[in-house]
């Protein structure tokens, strides 16, 4: 491994890794693409908001209130200036990256906006790919059946890339959104934004990433990426679940109308009308997930301190390591890119004659083996390669290469089983 990275020193940071499971089984740790660990700093930082700083933000003008205040809008400056946001305005939070995508398709097709860039109906098309987790499938069926608009979608290659081959036909001068996953959540492909942006530019398309599984991973500046909408999430990023966030291109999330209605959205009131609060408090109807935005803000200190050039060189000598491991595996069928080019630490395999589900709950009973099985909320995805499932492993900066030798060990074992 890198010598300038002291995954032990990290691995010190998360106190759940020293966990001992039943049995006397040390837990190996190996679905943080499901969700991350959290470290002590996280923790601790919604521990003493909650115990010494506690209040309503935006409402109260006593100590308590102020400093919530300070400490949720300061974690939007955080935010911010992780992935590059040209102002800390265009950074909404949000519960999740599906609450964060789900906005941005509302407002398409609404009678409310009057901004002809989100106008949508029947002639119209919206594109997604086939390897998009259904929190990017579903919200623009409900869009498409709602405006009679057309849902299409780029293929996936036999080897888990993205087919650009028919861009030109896909992305057309109908197309209104284009909204793709950044890195996928089972083959660990990481796609090729600039040609597809390029083409949404040309026919007029506005373009939407979801980088739920590329944030936690790599160094992600959405000023230098270009697209007009970037969705995450903070429990992959060792941050706490119950917050995410949605970053917009500030001309746009101002003409996008509300998403909730409530208490904080609002400028004036009247009993006919209301008038909204400015960008981003908008999008953020009643009371926030204060405490949860203060860890997001940790794990975002965090992540900073390690340096994410840093984790993203541990995860590819990791994700190395792994695929040649995991050849040792008679007839172990890997499900996307069999190389480092353009991937991350995502790892997806089926197993001859046995079912994930067997693989996932032997590696946990026998071995202490977190691993993900099913279809990982990507179904079109995995009909596509004709499985039911997978089993996954998805890497972080906290794991080792012992503990990949230790999850070959124990496919060795469930192939015993099943002999």
């Amino acid at each position: 491994m890198s010598t300038t990275f002291d995954v032990e020193r990290i691995r010190k940071d998360f106190p759940i890794l020293s966990r001992e499971l039943p049995g006397g089984r040390p837990l190996i740790y190996l679905d943080s693409g499901n969700s991350s660990q959290k470290p002590v700093q996280v923790i601790e930082a919604m521990r003493e908001h909650m115990a010494a700083h506690y209040g309503n933000v935006g409402r109260a003008l006593h100590v308590l209130g102020s400093e919530s205040t300070e400490a949720y809008e300061g974690a939007r400056d955080k935010v911010a200036a992780f992935i590059g946001a040209p102002s800390r305005d265009e950074v909404v939070f949000t519960k999740n990256a599906s609450e964060a995508l789900n906005l941005v398709a509302y407002c398409f097709g609404n009678p409310v906006c009057t901004d002809e860039r989100f106008a949508m109906g029947p002639g119209d098309e919206i594109v997604i790919t086939e390897m998009e987790h259904h929190s990017n499938i579903v919200p623009w069926q409900l869009l498409a059946q709602r405006t009679g608009a057309t849902l299409r979608w780029f293929p996936v290659t036999d080897d888990g890339r993205l087919d650009l081959s028919g861009l030109d036909e896909i992305v057309t001068e109908r197309t209104k959104i284009v909204s793709i996953v950044h890195q996928s959540n089972v083959l660990g492909t990481v796609n090729p934004v600039a040609p597809v942006l390029a083409r949404a530019r040309e026919v007029g398309a506005l373009m939407m990433l979801d980088a739920s599984q590329s944030v936690p991973h790599q160094k992600v500046d959405v000023a230098a990426l270009g697209v007009d909408f970037v969705a995450f999430t903070g429990h992959k990023m060792v941050g706490p679940s119950g917050i995410g966030v949605l970053w917009g291109r500030r001309e746009l999330l101002e003409a996008m109308p509300p998403f909730l209605g409530g208490g904080e959205m609002i400028e004036a009131v009247w009993m006919d009308r209301s008038t909204y609060a400015p960008v981003p408090h908008k999008f953020e109807a009643g009371t926030p997930p204060i405490v949860e935005a203060v860890g997001l803000g940790a794990a975002v200190d965090y992540l900073t301190a390690v340096g994410m050039d840093a984790i993203r060189e541990h995860e590819l000598e990791l994700t190395a390591y792994a695929l040649g491991a995991l050849k040792e595996i008679d007839g172990l069928r890997l499900i996307g890119p069999s190389d480092l080019a353009d991937r991350g630490g995502t790892i997806s395999f089926t197993l001859p004659d046995i079912h994930p589900h067997d693989v996932g709950q032997i590696l946990d009973d026998v071995f202490g083996i977190a691993v993900r099985v099913g279809h990982h909320c990507a179904r079109p995805l995995h009909l596509r390669f004709g499985i039911p499932a997978t089993t996954r492993v998805s890497l972080y900066l906290y794991n080792t290469t012992a503990e990949i030798d230790a999850l070959v060990r124990g496919l060795h074992h469930v192939k015993k089983v099943f002999g």
